[in-house]
């Protein structure tokens, strides 16, 4: 017995039989050895969603490797029937000759400039509209709201006559806000920025006004910050709209000097033979920016399509 321990008394209480044995278990308890781990269960439904997963992601980048292996042959081995899937010789000239065949420089700037402005346009434009819609009591809002909804139903093909006529009134054929001043607003962009703005508590503008802050104060500091993910997602969408638009700048930029990529890049089909290398080759670079541009804003798109289904 050690010295510092007190000796029991006689007294003592007597230890009751349905513990002293728990008690006298505590030190007979056998000394753990290594066991081998449990082998994990095959989950048969996690392997058929991963290679059903797999299978899909391999049918969406097929395209892409497709294409950038045509834009690395030879006009002769496109034109093989059947069709190789590898090159014979890794051939990268097809690259260079697109800066040569088009003012590739300068449609990749209208294209950027096309871009950017429809983009700044409808963020700004749609989401005034989208608050006013959205938090403003005035008359005729909801019939207001139902004649936007109506445009969504009207093929765009039956707005190209009168945007064109308007275009050419103001003497922008041929020039760069041509491109992008139809495209500065939807209705899309509206009703999708409205459906986030109900989503938000009344009680922060309530707070705000008695603050003494107004409504556009309200828009700007309040509001427009919550909605960020469904701006995000606005951008991607309109970004890869504008930059993919064809039928728009062919009818008002005939000058190649003053053509985006999208409509650049036709003029590379010729009428007996096509050069698909190079068309591949300028297809390839000119879908990099938009991929870019989807990378950097994943996350926010994703938050902004996992918010569209929520009521908080």
């Amino acid at each position: 017995m050690p010295e510092h321990a007190e000796p029991i008394p006689e007294h003592a209480e007597p230890i009751p039989e349905h513990v002293a044995p728990i008690a006298e278990r505590t030190h007979e308890l056998p000394e753990r050895t290594g066991t081998a781990p449990k082998r994990r269960r095959f989950d048969t439904g996690s392997f058929a969603t991963h290679a059903v997963l797999s299978f899909g992601a391999l049918i969406m980048v097929f395209p892409f490797l497709w294409q950038l292996l045509t834009a690395l042959k030879t006009l002769a081995e496109t034109s093989r029937v059947p069709p190789t899937f590898l090159p014979d010789t890794w051939n990268w000239d097809s690259f260079e000759e697109v800066f040569t065949a088009l003012p590739f420089r300068e449609m990749l700037t209208n294209s950027l400039i096309n871009t950017v402005g429809r983009t700044l346009g409808q963020l700004v434009f749609c989401s005034l509209a989208a608050y006013a819609f959205a938090r403003m009591q005035f008359r005729g809002r909801n019939v207001l709201f139902a004649l936007f909804l109506s445009v969504l139903m009207v093929p765009s093909s039956l707005l190209v006559l009168p945007q064109y006529d308007i275009v050419q009134w103001l003497g922008l054929l041929n020039t760069a806000p041509a491109l992008f001043l139809p495209g500065m607003f939807s209705a899309f962009g509206t009703f999708m920025l409205r459906q986030f703005f109900l989503t938000l508590p009344k009680e922060l503008e309530e707070a705000a006004r008695i603050d003494g802050a107004g409504s556009f104060r309200i828009f700007w500091s309040i509001m427009l910050p919550l909605i960020r993910p469904a701006l995000s997602a606005l951008a991607v969408i309109t970004a890869m709209w504008s930059w993919n638009d064809l039928l728009w700048p062919l009818i008002v930029n005939t000058d190649p000097q003053k053509m985006p990529i999208s409509a650049g890049l036709t003029s590379l089909e010729g009428q007996f033979e096509t050069n698909y290398p190079v068309m591949m080759a300028g297809s390839l670079i000119a879908s990099l920016p938009m991929l870019l541009v989807y990378v950097f804003l994943q996350r926010h798109f994703v938050q902004s399509v996992a918010l569209s289904g929520s009521k908080s």
